[in-house]
């Protein structure tokens, strides 16, 4: 796997991604796990044109970036499915998803947040390009949670 296609999020894909459940400790990524994000994942309204749905070559739902022009950058947020996490493909699917953010909406910047305890993605991000820019307390899924901050240049 290494091409993805990317399209706006339909409300059958969103309902699909809602569904996913992520083994821990990465449970904490279950769109289930916090009201609020569910919500605007699965109301049409509220989900807006942020969400993209991202397909493999045999047309198959792999994952889904979420991408939200903030001045002068864009914040990114990302899942791969479930069943596809831990096996390498992180990167490409990073890569894929910025390099369609670039071409739809030619930021200055990329911005994301990631869940300290989260050490797989965060290497991922950084061999990427993204440098840590901040720690800050989030508040989620029922509780204070300790996220980092990253950044790239477009």
């Amino acid at each position: 796997m290494g091409v993805f296609r990317f399209t706006q999020m339909t409300q059958e894909e969103a309902e699909a991604v809602a569904a996913w459940h992520y083994p821990e400790p990465y449970a904490f990524y279950d769109w289930t796990a916090d009201a609020d994000d569910l919500r605007e994942l699965l109301d049409p309204a509220l989900r807006g044109e942020a969400y993209w749905a991202a397909r493999d070559e045999a047309d198959a739902l792999v994952g889904y970036f979420s991408l939200k022009p903030r001045d002068d950058a864009l914040e990114v947020g990302l899942g791969l499915r479930p069943d596809l996490t831990g096996q390498g493909l992180g990167a490409a699917f990073l890569a894929a998803g910025l390099d369609f953010a670039r071409g739809r909406f030619s930021p200055e910047r990329f911005t994301l947040a990631v869940a300290t305890f989260n050490e797989r993605a965060i290497k991922v991000y950084e061999r990427a390009g993204f440098v840590r820019d901040r720690v800050y307390m989030h508040s989620t899924n029922g509780a204070e949670w300790e996220f980092l901050e990253m950044s790239r240049p477009a």
